[in-house]
């Protein structure tokens, strides 16, 4: 029997980080997730996913916080090693995130430095001090958005971070190739979540516009997304590289 594949997912307790984690067990990946304060969700998602016949374990992290991330990356060493019987994994999802819905002309610094923190100097640091456990042949998911391409009000510090994720994937699959590492890009559209307040979920004006504004006429569910990381985390998806999938039905066309 071969070993299963295991994949990092960061904020895989709730919202699409739970879906992508559901969808990597279907596929026989062994998970990793990471939560920030909700240990309960984490710990029922274990459950969800060891249902499904695959191991999980779940690690606290703040990905605002890169000064514990030697800590964090010790007790992946540890876990690995004691759930897993191995020491390295194969595939990281960056998935951890927050939104903050405010116009560009009041954006505060304090605003931007946590957006910063935690969208993309977390995902630069975590990656990179992921490295050393990561197995040769796997591949990194970054998460960015659809407002990276077309642009809303109110989110032009968010998708700026997201737009230098971007641009970061790119090199990654350039200096990673020859680890045979992949690095690829996944962008949803507006998804019904308790996301940024859940306003794409709740607010009926907002998700009536969406709707409208998308060629499949509906806002993005969770697991529209969950199953797109999954795919881009087997060797369905060994020849994909650098890229960049929208998945939003078709936003601003």
């Amino acid at each position: 029997m071969t070993k299963s594949k295991i994949a990092l997912v960061t904020g895989g307790s709730r919202g699409l980080g739970k879906e992508m984690v559901l969808s990597l067990a279907k596929k026989g990946l062994d998970i990793i997730l990471t939560y920030n304060s909700k240990k309960e969700e984490a710990e029922k998602v274990i459950g969800l996913v060891e249902a499904l016949g695959q191991k999980a374990a779940a690690i606290q992290l703040n990905v605002g916080e890169t000064k514990t991330f030697d800590a964090f990356f010790k007790e992946v060493s540890a876990v690995l090693s004691a759930t897993f019987q191995t020491q390295t994994f194969d595939y990281l999802v960056n998935n951890a995130g927050i939104g903050i819905h405010v116009s560009y002309m009041e954006t505060t610094e304090e605003q931007f430095d946590t957006l910063l923190n935690i969208q993309f100097k977390g995902t630069f640091f975590l990656t990179q001090r992921a490295l050393p456990l990561m197995a040769d042949g796997g591949g990194i998911v970054n998460i960015s958005t659809g407002l990276a391409r077309f642009s809303f009000p109110g989110f032009a510090a968010y998708a700026a971070m997201k737009g230098a994720i971007e641009t970061l994937t790119k090199y990654q699959a350039k200096e990673l190739g020859s680890r045979q590492i992949r690095a690829n890009v996944v962008a949803p559209g507006a998804i019904e979540t308790d996301f940024g307040g859940g306003a794409v979920r709740d607010n009926a004006d907002m998700n009536k516009s969406i709707a409208s504004a998308t060629a499949l006429g509906r806002v993005g569910l969770p697991d529209d997304i969950g199953s797109v990381v999954a795919f881009l985390c087997t060797e369905d998806a060994k020849w994909v590289n650098a890229q960049r999938i929208e998945v939003s039905g078709g936003m601003m066309l």
